[in-house]
């Protein structure tokens, strides 16, 4: 027991008064006569006996009843449990994922949470608030009123464990107590553990519905002479028993709807929309989470893509029957009547069955890659092994000797983009090609097509700009049937392709993607991708007659953009959130076991102050003094 004015208790000592008034009796007594004297001495006795117990009963009494008015005076108390802790900095962890977008019992998890804060945290509580991408540090409740209320949601994920380290870089010397508010979704947080010493508490908000439908892609399956056939993915997560209806429109004007009967987890939808441009988004409505429910994409007008062949007349034919007029400006050249200007304009440069490769035109193709051009490279079986190693070695790539056996194509790789819309379904029974002789090839390059011995027919690298792919074989007819297999149609064909020019355009933020424009800018020029909220200007390189956009991080809020030159839309252009926060189901609590979990804030402020508040006993003492003093009145009153 401590004691909040112990000087106080320097007035025990007049405890000793009442013990000298006890003691020296200064009432003086009188004498009376009695003729009994026998009967009197035995009264005498028994009164004196009676009175002597009266007088100590007092006594006890009134020494208590002054004992226990000095010490309330003093003010005693036990002092509180978390009494250490009373300097410690308060830092709220707020989660202002996609994923808080969900309905609770009273309404969205996010905006409840900030509810409660406002109306639970006490006006002279000075606390730190951190946020999924923003931080408010030492501030109060009423100053943070109006950000808490228009807080937006994020696609960046809940991380508390790289939140506190942050508050803890702030102020490494402060005790904290912790107060996380989050729905758990998606929590990944492995190295909590070196905050359990400080007051932990979690506000875990429960979503009432986690089923919930993401679109996840948008791409042309079909292209016809006039027409797009684009597919729509969604993913559903839980179970829906009605019919979603899935609507496009282009801008704000309502193209086709259609619904979807989710019988399974996956599920798509098709729309056939005419072949020119495209600004616009599709939409399903699944009164769950609102961010994954709109997927915004672009379809410029196609333009022909530039492809050029260097290698012999003769072996280029096959080329110029795939490379029409219609979809493509081919031209085909002998190396030594190449002209090295023209091919920074081509989208696509293919090597076929090179004898020799001049250094000269491999410092070209590095530098054609680099600025997101696509390259093709077949092999001769004439060829210096030494010299392909050396245009192959600049992406990563090599070949091991030639062998003169057999071997036949028998796998393709459904899911790599040269294929994706190729086939329906996939197939393992298909007419094979085979190759008479090849190099084997090695490096890190994803394998498109492979032989029957496990190894690669032809593989591909990228720099996210553009592509490189390499055949392990010469393919004319002496040493192939790959050009009568109807495998090589759309292999060439969508290896021509430049992505800028013809395809969808709709990049997720946050994975820093690239694009390339052609634009020529003056020194002091830049491009600004906007649209009628907001503008930002992303990172920029000037490559010749081209452009390198890099978005990084940016932009904030998913929607459809346009890539404007001054005054000049150049391009447009759409971004999407990650659907990383869509799957409601993948809760996990376990990552805040080391919490005291509670219902709502104002609990953690009741916690605190209990634990910190010392145990006032003065009003004890009090109620004694009083006891004592009623005590006193009775035995004057009642005892003889």
């Amino acid at each position: 027991m401590q004691f909040k004015h112990p000087e106080i208790l320097y007035f025990l000592f007049l405890l000793a008064i009442p013990i000298l008034v006890h003691l020296f009796q200064l009432r003086r007594f009188r004498k009376e006569y009695f003729t009994n004297v026998r009967f009197l001495k035995e009264l005498s006795m028994q009164t004196r006996k009676s009175s002597k117990i009266k007088k100590w009963l007092l006594l006890c009494t009134r020494l208590l009843l002054l004992a226990c008015l000095i010490i309330a005076f003093a003010q005693p108390f036990f002092k509180a449990k978390g009494d250490s802790n009373k300097g410690n900095e308060m830092v709220i962890l707020l989660d202002n994922s996609f994923s808080m977008q969900a309905r609770g019992s009273k309404g969205e998890l996010l905006k409840r949470a900030v509810q409660d804060l406002l109306e639970n945290t006490p006006e002279n509580q000075q606390f730190s608030l951190i946020t999924n991408t923003n931080a408010w540090w030492d501030t109060d409740i009423k100053s943070m009123q109006k950000e808490l209320q228009n807080l937006p949601y994020s696609d960046v994920p809940f991380r508390p464990d790289f939140l506190l380290t942050k508050a803890q870089a702030k102020k490494p010397n402060t005790g904290k107590d912790i107060v996380v508010i989050t729905d758990a979704v998606n929590l990944d947080s492995k190295d909590l553990q070196k905050f359990t010493t400080s007051p932990l508490y979690a506000v875990i908000a429960e979503a009432q519905n986690t089923s919930n439908i993401s679109i996840d892609s948008v791409y042309i399956s079909q292209a016809m002479d006039n027409f797009y056939e684009i597919k729509v993915d969604m993913q559903a997560y839980g179970e829906f028993e009605d019919e979603i209806p899935v609507a496009l429109y282009n801008g704000n004007n309502l193209t086709a709807k259609t619904i979807v009967k989710f019988d399974t987890e996956r599920k798509s939808a098709a729309f056939t929309i005419p072949k020119k441009d495209f600004h616009g988004y599709v939409s399903v409505n699944d009164n769950s989470l609102a961010y994954d429910n709109t997927y915004y994409f672009s379809i410029s007008k196609p333009e022909k893509s530039n492809v050029t062949a260097i290698g012999e007349t003769a072996k280029n034919n096959f080329l110029a029957r795939i490379y029409t007029d219609d979809d493509f400006n081919f031209t085909a050249s002998e190396l030594s009547g190449l002209d090295y200007n023209s091919l920074e304009k081509q989208d696509a440069i293919i090597l076929n069955e090179l004898k020799e490769i001049p250094q000269s035109l491999i410092t070209t193709l590095k530098d054609f890659y680099a600025k997101g051009g696509n390259i093709v490279i077949i092999p001769s079986s004439e060829g210096s092994l030494q010299n392909l190693n050396v245009l192959l070695g600049a992406f990563g790539a090599a070949y091991k000797p030639l062998t003169q056996n057999k071997r036949q194509i028998t796998k393709i790789s459904f899911n790599h983009p040269l294929y994706q819309t190729v086939f329906e379904k996939k197939t393992d029974n298909f007419q094979y090609p085979t190759v008479n002789a090849g190099f084997t090839l090695s490096g890190n390059a994803l394998p498109v097509l492979t032989y029957d011995d496990q190894t690669p027919f032809l593989t591909s690298m990228s720099n996210k700009l553009g592509s490189v792919y390499v055949f392990s074989a010469a393919i004319n007819k002496m040493n192939s049937n790959f050009q009568n297999s109807p495998l090589i149609v759309p292999t060439f064909y969508n290896m021509a392709q430049n992505s800028g020019k013809t395809g969808i355009s709709a990049i997720t933020i946050g994975e820093n993607q690239s694009m390339l424009l052609d634009a020529v800018l003056s020194k002091d020029e830049v491009l600004t991708v906007r649209n009628a909220d907001s503008d930002f200007i992303p990172m920029q390189q000037v490559l010749n007659n081209k452009v390198k956009l890099s978005f990084g991080d940016y932009p904030e809020t998913a929607g459809n953009y346009a890539v404007t030159k001054g005054n000049e839309a150049l391009k447009n252009i759409s971004f999407n959130h990650a659907r990383t926060e869509s799957n409601l189901g993948l809760q996990n609590k376990a990552i805040l076991k080391d919490f005291t979990e509670t219902e709502s804030v104002s609990t953690v402020y009741n916690d605190i102050k209990s634990e910190r508040t010392a145990s006032e006993l003065w009003k004890w003492f009090v109620i004694g003094t009083l006891i004592f003093l009623l005590l006193e009145l009775l035995i004057q009153k009642f005892v003889k």
